[in-house]
């Protein structure tokens, strides 16, 4: 199951072997009776069925046996994103976007069409595009997909070794305190909370570290630099709330405001950006760096 940052999830399925179908529609049409051929054939047209890695399939693919499928439901109503992605780079190998605040990386509940991840198949006509690493859909700046399925484990391993160097920047309250202290390393061991939205700092051996800088002070307020040495969920928002620091808009630290399905607020979000991303290429052997164009207010 896949559950996207607005909270509804995706099904899954399971192709057994055995099965004498020629085709996914067969199969769809045959497991779920009560669904008609058309609503099927519909799901497939618009991207609404697709392996666990989000590659999309159509109804006349090939049935592979002993496989899983992610499916969704065709959304009656959903949210328009009114701010546009940047493409930063593209080539062979991979694409490189810079994503505006609000708009989820890739496909489930409430959003479709308005992921990043559909929009660039629909712009570029990739329909192999994965995402290598996510975002969080409040979070602006960059994100890396391949474009080769068959090179995509590649690029995923260096984010598993992390082998991968991001850097963000975040507007948050100015400490005095704690600007005497940096540039430091914060660590500490973060662990889900009883809501499923939050993360909490808990006692025992850490299993996080940022680096955080001090970049500019503007009044009661600070430009920080958050570098991640680990990649764990809202790593950043966390460690930053933890000294006091909670970053700006942030709707779930210190205290989860309530979740808005359609009437959202965008005049307030979330001052956290992903500025930079490096790494050695593993397909060509070269160096790539890239360096967001968005600002924070």
């Amino acid at each position: 199951m896949k559950v996207n940052s607005e909270g509804v999830s995706s099904s899954r399925v399971y192709l057994p072997a055995g099965q004498p179908y020629a085709c996914l529609l067969e199969f769809f049409v045959s497991q779920f009776p009560h669904i008609e051929a058309s609503e099927w054939e519909s799901r497939f047209s618009e991207g609404l069925v697709m392996t666990a890695e989000g590659e999309r399939v159509a109804a006349k693919d090939a049935y592979q046996p002993n496989s899983h499928l992610l499916y969704f439901r065709r959304l009656a109503r959903e949210p328009e994103i009114p701010f546009e992605e940047v493409i930063l780079y593209q080539d062979e190998h991979i694409l490189v976007a810079d994503k505006p605040h609000f708009l989820p990386v890739t496909p489930s509940g409430l959003y479709l069409q308005q992921t990043l991840l559909n929009r660039l198949r629909r712009t570029t006509g990739l329909q192999h595009l994965s995402p290598l690493h996510r975002i969080d859909r409040d979070t602006a700046g960059l994100v890396v997909f391949s474009v080769q399925a068959h090179e995509r484990g590649a690029y995923q391993n260096l984010f598993r070794d992390r082998l991968v160097t991001k850097a963000y920047e975040a507007i948050a309250p100015y400490a005095k305190d704690l600007g005497e202290r940096l540039p430091m390393t914060y660590r500490s061991r973060l662990e889900e909370s009883e809501h499923f939205l939050q993360m909490k700092e808990v006692e025992g051996e850490f299993n996080t570290d940022t680096h955080i800088e001090l970049l500019e002070v503007m009044g009661s307020w600070a430009k920080y630099r958050l570098t991640p040495g680990s990649g764990k969920k809202h790593q950043l928002r966390c460690h930053l709330n933890s000294l006091g620091v909670p970053i700006q808009h942030d709707q779930i630290y210190p205290v989860l405001t309530p979740y808005q399905e359609y009437d959202l607020d965008f005049s307030k979000p979330l001052q956290l950006l992903a500025k930079e991303i490096a790494f050695t290429d593993p397909i060509t052997g070269e160096g790539r760096a890239f360096i967001s164009q968005r600002q924070l207010a």
